[in-house]
């Protein structure tokens, strides 16, 4: 994934070319995107549209590494209520479990891919408010890895809700934040941190509901963080997207308020970030100025002259939208933009 390569350089550059960059070309712009983590379906990802309408639609595509074509099965194409905020498989390598995908729109929904690959049907709708017409749209959800049966969710109406996806319940609610709540994280079992357009990062643990933690403050006063991010590899590290700005700042939970680093070379806002799965020092950002940049952050911490400055970098066809790192092959990050979703080697 260094600098794009000249199409009309020689064959064998070509070749080499093409098995580094995989495109596939939805029907409409795609916004929520994600990576199948199940060991028996490399190469999978779903898709959704973002089209000003009631109906949208879900792809699940897969790369047939054999000849390089990602391709969508007109079997696992469904119809969707409003444009997804996200969409993640249920994360579970060792295939243990149904194969089922989560999206948040209106409601979170949970739908299941049949064992035979002929149909994707709804499994739940999962709505807690149920005593009004209105429900607050859902911004952003995360699927607790350490314990699968929990989804949290985060909305417009300055709530978190953790949901037990297998009794079809809320686990709990939670207010902390002023304003709308733009995206939830887990960090562990039962630790969670949530950001919002009051500018906050707030940490909770559901063994004590009744306070949060607020391990950082946009500098900005009002200027809402949009997008968290936390490090799997080493909990101790979070990083977050400011609305409208270039910059990611990534956080050391021990040490409060003060950035331990930010990012600081996109050209455009940044729009998403993911961390390495297999590495607890790498992250990858992407943003408005077309750029997917790969950072090395072990000399996190140490002053650099100017700032650090990314080891990777890829140049995309338009603004990049949505950024997933594949957590059972991570050798490959997945890219949205315009209609195109592009798979790359790192």
């Amino acid at each position: 994934m260094g600098a794009s390569s000249d199409p009309n350089q020689d064959g064998s550059d070509e070749q080499q070319r093409r098995s580094e960059i995989y495109t596939y070309e939805a029907p409409w712009h795609i916004y929520a995107m994600n990576w199948s983590v199940r060991k028996d379906k490399r190469y999978r990802l779903a898709i959704a549209s973002l089209l000003e309408q009631y109906p949208n639609r879900v792809e699940i595509v897969q790369l047939d590494d054999s000849n390089g074509e990602v391709r969508s099965d007109s079997n696992l194409s469904f119809e969707h209520p409003y444009p997804p905020t996200k969409v993640i498989f249920i994360p579970d390598k060792e295939c243990q479990k149904p194969d089922l995908l989560a999206t948040s729109s209106d409601y979170l929904r949970v739908w299941r891919v049949a064992d035979d690959n002929s149909r994707v049907e709804i499994k739940t709708v999962l709505n807690n408010n149920r005593n009004s017409e209105f429900s607050g749209p859902l911004t952003s959800f995360d699927w607790n890895e350490a314990e699968p049966k929990r989804i949290g969710t985060s909305s417009i109406d300055t709530t978190c809700t953790i949901w037990d996806i297998e009794r079809e319940t809320v686990d709990t609610q939670l207010i902390a934040h002023d304003k709308e709540v733009y995206d939830i994280a887990w960090g562990g079992v039962g630790v969670f941190a949530s950001v919002s357009a009051d500018g906050s990062v707030r940490v909770f643990d559901l063994r004590d509901k009744e306070h949060s933690t607020i391990i950082y403050e946009s500098s900005e006063p009002d200027t809402p963080l949009v997008r968290l991010g936390w490090n799997k590899q080493d909990p101790r590290y979070m990083a977050t997207i400011i609305m409208d700005s270039s910059k990611v700042v990534v956080l050391d939970i021990r040490f409060p308020t003060l950035p331990v680093v930010e990012l600081q070379r996109h050209q455009a806002s940044v729009n998403a970030i993911a961390w390495a799965p297999h590495s607890s020092c790498h992250i990858c950002t992407a943003g408005d100025d077309s750029q997917a940049l790969i950072w090395d952050l072990s000399s996190m911490g140490q002053p650099i002259e100017g700032g650090l400055d990314p080891i990777l970098a890829y140049t995309a066809g338009a603004e990049i939208e949505q950024l997933q790192w594949s957590s059972s092959q991570p050798d490959w990050v997945a890219i949205a933009f315009s209609n195109k979703l592009q798979i790359l080697r790192v």
